[in-house]
């Protein structure tokens, strides 16, 4: 594994702050936006910071010192593309098992179904 490479453990919530960053100036608001905790995110945007992902600048000019401008490097770019495909390869894989558990449910189904209609028809004909 690539050292700049994410755990699979923290892909999909990488993958939430990289989609979400540059929206948002503060870190509290980004969590509120993809549904953690703040020292969630704090602790994804270090990890971030530190693979070279993202990159922030707090505003000079602001009152507020606790509102950062997020902007994701080259590499985050690169990142945030190779976790969405991998995302969506799994959810494709999902979306196929999915599929075949429900095929097989049906046809699990229909086998009962005429299993229970036979039974009756026997009886029927046995009385």
């Amino acid at each position: 594994m690539n050292q700049k490479t994410l755990p699979n453990t923290q892909e999909s919530e990488a993958l939430d702050v990289l989609r979400h960053i540059e929206f948002h100036s503060s870190q509290k608001s980004l969590a509120a936006e993809i549904g953690c905790s703040v020292g969630k995110v704090n602790y994804i945007l270090k990890a971030l910071v530190q693979k070279g992902f993202v990159k922030y600048e707090s505003f000079s000019n602001s009152t507020n010192k606790k509102k950062y401008a997020y902007l994701l490097t080259k590499q985050g770019l690169e990142e945030k593309l190779q976790l969405t495909e991998k995302f969506i390869a799994r959810k494709k894989k999902e979306y196929e098992e999915l599929q075949l558990e429900l095929e097989i449910m049906k046809k699990d189904s229909f086998n009962a179904k005429m299993h229970s209609s036979t039974k009756q028809t026997t009886k029927k004909l046995e009385n």
